[in-house]
Formats: structure tokens, sequence, C-alpha cells
């Protein structure tokens, strides 16, 4: 027998989206769950009555406050009694085969910790959205097949350095073992944070091409579905979270060498933040940062007794991926292609000498 699945759904305000997410579970092909679980994250609307109404099998578990998904995808890791979760947000429709795909992919190899389906755009399915991502130095992601069309992608399944965590089926405890979702992201960058310690522990990620899901709405006030507007809490998340992904996890070489790099990146997103309207969030973003350096030393220690892979093994520098629902001219496109290539000569000169 296939070793059993949790599922476990993270939601918030997710009463419009939530009650397809579920029937789609519960609907997968060969994969019945030992358990559905819905951790809502201290909904304001309907989302936890949907569940006990139309939906009494599933076990509902209800956070007292909403500190962003981290914690809720934390308390469904602990509560699970399978070592197998797979762990998707509320605003996610997973295909009928998807899971049975995953927990192969997952399985066929000791040192997978995690199996992530490819997230199409719900409102233009034929567009992938997510497919996972590799690590760049300046501590962004490159994502992989990014607002590609499906028929363009790779067929193939593949490692990848880091995974979305709209849905992914993981190892529980392989997570918990490098410290699961770090609460201090909120959100944002938590994703590519837990990558990296999984990566660094010698564990692998894979991309699985034919388990599919589609993403829907996002977070109010923080996802980004186009617009002259850029969400300002998304930029100011954004800022804070890639310098504490950066000074959290990099060795002190590699930070050392690394940093100019992180700041030319830093000041292209200046120059957004300004285009935006919002240069204030991004100060406030960088001095919210201080309070966080407690936490940043108390980290380090614990990732040093972690670490099986030195940073150069695991950072790299590939084209940068904005998206191209950013409403800007061919001079903003022509600006973003040097910035990847002038970030690329730097990391060819420093990687040999990086932690």
């Amino acid at each position: 027998m296939s070793e059993p699945i949790t599922a476990a759904v993270t939601a918030y305000n997710g009463e419009s989206d939530l009650g397809d997410c579920l029937r789609a579970l519960l609907a997968q092909e060969d994969a019945a769950f030992a358990e559905v679980i819905v951790v809502d994250n201290a909904s304001t609307d309907g989302t936890a009555a949907l569940v006990a109404r139309d939906f009494p099998a599933v076990r509902l578990i209800r956070m007292e406050r909403n500190d962003g998904p981290c914690p809720a995808r934390n308390r469904a890791l602990e509560e699970a009694r399978t070592r197998l979760v797979f762990q998707v947000d509320h605003d996610v429709v997973v295909r009928p085969d998807c899971v049975r795909q995953l927990r192969a992919a997952l399985l066929a190899s000791g040192d997978v910790a995690v199996a992530s389906p490819r997230a199409l755009d719900a409102a233009h399915p034929e567009i992938v959205h997510y497919d996972g991502g590799f690590h760049h130095y300046a501590g962004v992601l490159a994502l992989r097949h990014f607002f590609r069309p499906l028929s363009e992608c790779s067929a193939a399944d593949a490692d990848v350095d880091a995974f979305v965590s709209l849905a992914a089926l993981v190892d529980r405890d392989k997570l918990l073992e490098v410290g699961g979702y770090d609460r201090e992201f909120f959100i944002l960058f938590e994703d590519s944070d837990l990558s990296y310690r999984i990566r660094l522990r010698g564990y692998r990620i894979r991309s699985v091409a034919g388990a599919l899901v589609e993403h829907r709405s996002g977070t109010a006030g923080i996802s980004f579905r186009g617009g002259p507007v850029y969400p300002a809490r998304r930029l100011f998340l954004h800022s804070r979270n890639r310098w504490l992904l950066v000074l959290k996890c990099y060795r002190a070489r590699t930070l050392l060498l690394a940093l100019p790099g992180v700041l030319v990146l830093g000041a292209a997103y200046v120059v957004f933040a300004w285009s935006q309207g919002a240069l204030r969030d991004y100060v406030r973003a960088k001095a919210s940062l201080i309070a966080l350096l407690p936490h940043v030393r108390a980290e380090r220690r614990r990732l040093k007794a972690l670490r099986r892979l030195r940073d150069r093994d695991l950072l790299g520098a590939p084209d940068l991926t904005f998206s191209p629902r950013i409403e800007r001219g061919t001079g903003g496109t022509l600006a973003e292609r040097l910035l990847s290539r002038l970030l690329r000569a730097y990391w060819t000169l420093i990687r040999p000498l990086a932690g």
C-alpha cells in the first residue's frame, strides 16, 4: 500500500475559494488522504463556518491570530498524523492526478524533502505561474518557466533550488529537522528561506512536470495580479525579507563577497519604489530589519550546525525574473537584462571564494 498522506489547507478569508479547493482534494485519483485538515488563520469571513457546514469530515484548526502563513503551516506539520503532508493554500485547485505524481516523485529517493507541482495561472490556465526556482546570490529567486506557455515548458521532472509554498508535498520530518517555516518572514521569501535550509542540509527539491494545480486570487493587499500600482505592503515585505534571508542564511565570507551584488539589486528596487510612490515603505522595511537582528544571530548559530553544503554550491547568478504584469517600457526591459549580466559577471569573479 502506498504511504499515506495528510492534506493540510492553510486558509485566510478563503470562503470564496476554499470549497473548490477541498472538493478537488477529495476527488484526487489514487490518493485517498489519511486525513484532511484546514488551518484557519483567524479569518474574519465565513471560512470556518463553510468547513463546518459543508465538509464535516475535514478537521478544522483555528489559529488565534493571523501571523502570516508560516505558523499555520508549521501547525499543520505538527498536527499531521502522517510523515507525508500535502500543503496547499485555499486559493489553489489541484488537478485530479496531481498528488499521486508528487508522491511517486518524493518516494523515488530518500533524499527528496519536497515534491512541487507546476502552478498554472487560473485565469489563463495555459500559462505557468510558478514552477520552482533557483537561488540568486543577490537574495532572490530566479523563477523557472515564469509566465511561459505550458506548451513551451520542459515535460521532464527536475531538481530545483526552491519551491513556491502555495502547494507542495513535503516530508514533514525533514522540514521540521531544518526548523520549518520561519514566522519572522510573515509572507514572501518564507519558502525561499525554507528551501535554502533544505538544500543546505543536503536534501533535494523536485519539480514534477505532470503534477498541475491552478493558482487563483492570492492574498489581498499583497499579491500582485497586474495594473499600474504595485502593492506597497508587498514592496515592504520584499525589501525587508530579501535582506533577512541573506543575513540569516549566508556564511560571513559569502555575505561579504556578495554584498556589492545585493546592494546593486537593492538600488534597482529603490528606483522601482520611487516610481511607485512607495519609497517610504522601502525605508520602513530596512528600519524594521533592525528589530530582527537578534533573531538573525540566533538562526546563524543554528544553521551552522545544520550545514552540509557550501553557499557556492547552492547559489548562482541566473537571469533575474520580473513579473511581466509590471508596466514598463522598452528601456525598463533593457535595464533588467543589463542588470542580470552585471550581476552574473561579478558572481563569476567571486564564486570560487564564497563560503
